[in-house]
C-alpha cells in the first residue's frame, strides 16, 4: 500500500521508507515512531554531512599555534560567584534560579550535569554563563542550524565571543571562525551532532583548549525520546576524545525513562541530575471538543489580535486548508509543512520570525528552530500523539515568562487516526524483521493513551503535566487549584447526574451490540431519523433518543470522557467500534462512580497579564510599548536579525511600565545587560523621554 505525503509525514517509518526508495539516507526501518518524522520533515534545516575534505578545509587549527589553556586563578566557588555578576552584567537578570545555580555549581566544578528544564526556563544560561569564566572552549552541540545561528546572533548583541561552524556559512565566514578559535578568541562555539563525527574535529578543538561540553536537546539521543535522531547516538564517543572534559546535557522534555537513557548513552560520569518545576503558571490551557474548527481558531486569535501565535494541523493539506481561511479572515498567515520547498519554508520561518506574519499553521515540522519568545498563544487543531510532544509545542508559547494561552481542540477521530498509523507502522517494522515492533507499537499507544487522558478529562492540565515528567504537582503549590487551566477557572461544569447520563450511553453501546463506533451511538442516543437508523433497526431501541438534549458535540464529549477514564475501549482494526470495559460494567450496575464535564460557558480572555501588566503587576503604558515594539521591529530589520533578539516582551513590557530616565535604571531592566544598555539604551531612553513629554503636555 502506498502511503499519501500527507501520511508521510504523518508517521516516521512511512517517511523513512519514501526516502530509503528515492536513494536518501533513512533510519533503521521500525524505531520508535516517536517524532522522528519531525527530523525527516525539516531534513534541510539540519547541518548535512559534510566530507572530511571539506572539514579540514573549514577548520584547520594548527596545533602549533593553538592556545594554551590560561591557568585556573579561580576556585569553583569563585567561579560560581564570577558566572552569577554575568548573568546580571551581560544578560541583565539580578538573580539565578535554583537549579539554574546548581547545575552552574556542578558544571564549574568539573562534574557532569543532566538538566531538565521546561521550555522558556532558562537552560542555555546554564552553560552559556559557565563559559565566559571558565577558562578555554565550551563547545555546544545544537541539533539545527537555525536554532544555532539564533543563539549565536543573541550571544553577539549581548557581547559574548561565540561562533559557529554550519554549512550554510560562506568560506569567509568558516576562515574568520577558524582564526577565532587559533587566536583563543571565542568562549562558546555552536556546531551540529554530524560535524563532530568528521575525524579529527573533536581532536583539534582538544587542542584548541576544549574545556567543557553542552548538547543541547539532549532527549534527541535517547530511543525513548520523542525527537530521537540516530546521529545524536554517535555523541557517546566524545568520551574517547576529550577525557576529563565536564558534560553537560540539556533537555526540555524528558520523563524518567528518557534520563535514564540520555545518561547512559553519553556515557555521563556520575552526572549531578537537575529536574526543574515543569509547572508553566504563565501558560493557560484549555481543552475543547472539536466542533466548528475555524470559528473555535478565531475566537482564540481574536483574543490575541497582532499577537504571534502558532497554530499545529496534523497533515499538510491542513495546514494549507487552514491558513487560506484564516487569510481570508485578515489574518497576517503562512502554511509550514515538509512538502514545501525549502525556500518556501524559510521564507516563511523568517516572516514569522520577523513579525511579518503573525501567525503559522504548521505541521510538527515547525518548532524545534523557533526561538521567538513573545509567541502569546498555542493552538492545536487536532491531537497530539503523546504529552511530550504536546508539553513542547505548547512550550513554544510565552517564554518571555509572559502570560500565554494553550488551547487543544480533539476529536475521537483523532486517536483512532494516531492508532491506526502506529498499527500499520508497527507491522511494516515487523515485516522487515524487527524484533521488538511490538514493544514499540505498545509503548506507542501508551504515550498516545496518556495525551488522551489529559484531553479528555476532569483533572488540572497543569497538575498533569507536572505528575507526567515525574514532579510532584502538590509539593509545589499550596491550593488544589491551578487558576490557569480550564477545568480549575471554572470553564467546565459538572453533571450532576453524571451516573445516568453514562450509564445511558455504555447501554447505547451494548444494544448496538458494541459493534459501532462513536458517532453511530451519538445518532442513536440523539434520535437521528437518518435511514441508517431505519436500516439497523437503532430506531427501535429503548436507548434511541434518550439524551436528544444533548447536542452532537457535547455527546461526543461525554463518549471521548468515557474512554478517556477507561470505560469505553476502542477496537482495533479500521473501524473504531466501542465495546465496555470492566469498569464501564461496574458503573451500568452502579457499583461505581464516574465525573463528567461540559463546557459551562465561552473561555475568558487569557490577556489579564500578557500586555496590560507587566511581571511586577505594574500597569503598563500599552501605546510607549507599541512605540518600543515598533522601534525593535526597525532596529532588527537593519541588523538582520529577528526582533526578540533586539529585546524580548518581557523587556519592552518592563520599559513600558517603569519608564526609566537613566542608564542606571535602565541597567535594572530584565534583559538589558551592559553592551546592551550601552548599544540601545539611548534609543529606548529617547522613546521614553519624548512619549513623557507628551503626557506632561496633556
Amino acid at each position: 500500500m502506498t502511503a499519501s505525503n500527507d501520511e508521510s509525514e504523518l508517521f516516521p517509518t512511512l517517511a523513512a521508507h519514501s526516502e530509503a526508495d528515492s536513494g536518501g539516507s533513512s533510519t533503521a526501518p521500525g524505531k520508535d515512531d516517536a517524532d522522528e518524522w519531525q527530523r525527516m520533515a525539516a531534513r534541510e534545516e539540519f547541518e548535512p554531512r559534510t566530507d572530511q575534505g571539506e572539514f579540514l578545509e573549514a577548520i584547520a587549527i594548527e596545533a602549533c599555534n593553538a592556545p594554551a589553556s590560561e591557568p585556573v586563578t579561580l576556585t569553583p566557588t569563585e567561579q560560581l560567584v564570577a558566572a552569577t555578576d554575568k548573568v546580571r552584567r551581560v544578560w541583565g537578570h539580578d538573580s539565578l534560579r535554583p537549579q539554574q545555580e546548581d547545575a552552574m555549581a556542578a558544571f564549574l566544578s568539573g562534574q557532569d550535569v543532566l538538566l531538565v528544564l521546561p521550555t522558556g526556563g532558562g537552560k542555555s544560561l546554564c552553560y552559556q554563563a559557565p563559559a565566559l569564566v571558565r577558562p578555554g572552549l565550551t563547545l555546544v552541540v545544537s541539533p539545527l542550524i537555525s536554532l544555532m545561528k539564533d543563539q549565536v546572533d543573541g550571544l553577539l548583541q549581548s557581547g559574548v565571543r561565540a561562533g559557529m561552524f554550519a554549512s550554510t556559512q560562506d568560506p569567509e565566514e568558516q576562515a574568520l571562525v577558524q582564526r577565532q578559535l587559533n587566536r583563543g578568541e571565542l568562549d562558546l562555539l555552536y556546531c551540529s551532532p554530524e560535524r563532530l563525527t568528521l575525524p579529527g574535529f573533536v581532536p583539534r578543538l582538544v587542542q584548541a583548549g576544549l574545556s567543557a561540553i553542552a548538547v543541547d536537546e539532549a532527549h534527541c539521543i535517547s530511543h525513548w525520546g520523542h525527537d530521537f535522531r540516530p546521529d545524536y547516538r554517535e555523541l557517546g564517543d566524545l568520551r574517547q576524545h576529550a577525557p576529563g572534559v565536564p558534560m553537560m546535557a540539556v533537555t526540555a522534555t524528558a520523563p524518567p525513562r528518557v534520563r535514564e537513557d540520555i545518561a547512559a548513552q553519553l556515557n555521563l560520569q556520575q552526572p549531578v541530575q537537575l529536574v526543574g518545576d515543569f509547572d508553566r503558571p504563565n501558560l493557560t490551557y484549555r481543552a475543547q471538543p472539536r466542533g466548528r474548527l475555524l470559528t473555535q481558531i478565531l475566537a482564540v486569535i481574536q483574543r490575541h489580535s497582532k499577537e504571534a501565535g502558532i497554530i499545529y494541523a496534523l497533515r499538510r493539506t491542513d495546514t494549507e486548508d487552514l491558513a487560506r481561511d484564516l487569510a481570508k479572515a485578515g489574518i497576517r498567515v503562512g502554511a509550514y509543512h515538509a512538502g514545501l520547498r525549502a525556500a518556501k519554508r524559510k521564507e516563511v520561518q523568517e516572516d514569522f520570525l520577523a513579525e511579518r506574519l503573525d501567525v503559522v499553521v504548521a505541521t510538527v515540522a515547525f518548532g524545534m528552530g523557533i526561538d521567538r519568545s513573545d509567541v502569546r498563544f498555542v493552538i492545536h487543531a487536532s491531537l497530539p500523539k503523546g504529552i511530550e510532544q504536546y508539553s513542547q509545542e505548547t512550550g513554544r508559547a510565552g517564554r518571555d515568562g509572559l502570560a500565554a494561552e494553550c488551547v487543544l481542540f480533539y476529536g475521537g477521530s483523532d486517536h483512532h487516526t494516531w492508532k491506526r498509523l502506529m498499527e500499520r507502522s508497527a507491522e511494516e517494522a515487523a515485516a522487515t524483521g524487527l524484533e521488538n515492533a511490538k514493544e514499540e507499537l505498545n509503548d506507542a499507544l501508551k504515550r498516545l493513551g496518556q495525551m488522551w487522558g489529559l484531553a479528555a478529562s476532569a483533572t488540572c492540565r497543569h497538575r498533569t503535566l507536572v505528575e507526567h515528567f515525574g514532579g510532584a504537582y502538590s509539593d509545589h503549590h499550596e491550593s488544589p487549584g491551578c487558576g490557569a487551566c480550564d477545568v480549575c477557572l471554572g470553564e467546565l461544569e459538572t453533571l450532576d447526574d453524571a451516573v445516568v447520563v453514562a450509564q445511558k450511553i455504555l447501554s447505547c453501546v451494548v444494544r448496538c451490540d458494541q459493534r459501532y463506533g462513536a458517532a453511530h451511538v451519538t445518532d442513536v442516543l440523539r434520535g437521528a431519523k437518518t435511514q441508517r437508523m431505519r436500516d439497523t433497526d437503532h430506531d427501535k431501541l429503548s436507548t434511541y433518543g434518550l439524551l436528544k438534549e444533548l447536542s452532537a458535540r457535547e455527546l461526543r464529549g461525554l463518549i471521548d470522557q468515557l474512554i478517556a477514564q477507561g470505560h469505553l475501549g476502542v477496537a482495533s482494526g479500521e473501524f473504531p467500534t466501542l465495546f465496555l470495559t470492566q469498569s464501564g460494567a461496574r458503573i451500568m450496575k452502579a457499583e461505581d462512580e464516574v465525573t463528567l464535564l461540559r463546557p459551562k460557558r465561552p473561555a475568558a480572555s487569557s490577556k489579564r497579564k500578557a500586555l496590560q501588566i507587566a511581571l511586577d503587576d505594574t500597569p503598563v503604558a500599552q501605546d510607549l510599548f507599541e512605540l518600543l515594539r515598533k522601534k525593535r521591529r526597525k532596529l532588527a530589520a537593519e541588523r538582520e536579525i529577528p526582533p526578540y533578539l533586539i529585546a524580548n516582551d518581557r523587556t519592552l513590557t518592563h520599559l513600558a511600565a517603569h519608564h526609566p530616565k537613566t542608564e542606571g535604571e535602565l541597567l535594572a531592566t530584565p534583559g538589558i545587560g551592559e553592551k546592551k544598555a550601552l548599544d540601545l539604551g539611548p534609543i529606548w531612553l529617547k522613546i521614553i523621554r519624548d512619549w513623557l513629554s507628551t503626557q506632561t503636555d496633556s
